[in-house]
């Protein structure tokens, strides 16, 4: 070897852990872990609930026009304890002809505030039916029958059959117990309103053609039950605007045979529209 050979040194890196592999795996995995976890959520929730409650969850995620109720003091249909909207829109708009006819602006307000002020109303009561701002008015298993929706015409509280538990005997039109339970409960309930009320029966299909068929006949019987069945409970039978059968026309299931489409429905009609 040469003494004035230049001496070379070789530096070897040292990486603890073994270097860096990248992480994006873990994002990924967290991810499929999250959503495994709100799937499994979803499946107890869907067999956790009964359909009522399903409603109340699905609803929550609905926005809608938000009603801020306060208590008001007029002389109108609910007798002194309407509810009014803070933030009801004006529909005669801003400018334009409304601003200059001051009174038709006024009008056309105050129609609003009662509109909103019935629309708030029924809610209010529709959670009370429901038991949303407390404990229900009755039982679990009779609740497990009742559904409700607000539509044009008013708060409609649909009564069906369930399998196994059905609203009436057979195909007669004999009420069971679980229905003299509801029919006392929303007489009840509607007597913290004054607004006129509507029954209509529906039935399911029958399995073979009848030359007689009795499904008009039984509908209209089932309707006229739910209408005595509420006026024993204290419903002023001067509320009643109409008690009608509607067959099998108007079905809940797509098959018409279905327990679910023997049902009535009682609406609580709006006088505002």
């Amino acid at each position: 070897m040469h003494a004035n050979a230049p001496v070379i040194i070789k530096r070897k890196k040292v990486i603890a852990g073994g270097g860096h592999h990248g992480g994006a795996w873990k994002v990924a995995y967290a991810d499929f872990v999250t959503a495994m976890m709100a799937f499994f959520l979803l499946m107890w929730l869907l067999n956790a609930t009964t359909e009522q409650q399903r409603k109340g969850i699905a609803d929550y995620f609905s926005p809608t026009v938000p009603i801020a109720r306060i208590s008001g003091g007029g002389d109108g249909m609910f007798g002194g304890t309407d509810m009014f909207s803070r933030d009801t829109m004006a529909q005669s708009g801003t400018g334009g002809v409304g601003q200059l006819d001051g009174s038709v602006a006024s009008d056309d307000s105050a129609a609003a505030q009662e509109r909103a002020a019935e629309v708030a109303a029924l809610r209010d009561l529709e959670e009370t039916l429901l038991g949303q701002g407390g404990e229900a008015m009755v039982s679990d298993q009779a609740l497990r029958h009742v559904v409700t929706r607000l539509t044009d015409e008013g708060l409609v509280i649909e009564i069906f059959s369930l399998d196994g538990a059905p609203i009436f005997v057979g195909d007669s039109q004999t009420p069971t117990p679980v229905l003299h339970e509801l029919a006392a409960m929303l007489a009840r309930v509607f007597a913290m309103v004054e607004n006129p009320v509507a029954v209509t029966g529906h039935n399911r299909g029958q399995t073979v053609v009848l030359v007689d068929n009795p499904v008009w006949e039984v509908s209209a019987g089932r309707a006229d039950q739910m209408r005595q069945l509420m006026e024993a409970g204290g419903l002023d039978p001067a509320r009643l605007r109409r008690v009608t059968g509607a067959a099998d026309r108007v079905l809940a299931d797509d098959n018409p045979m279905s327990i679910r489409n023997d049902r009535v429905e009682v609406t609580l009609l709006r006088t505002k529209t």
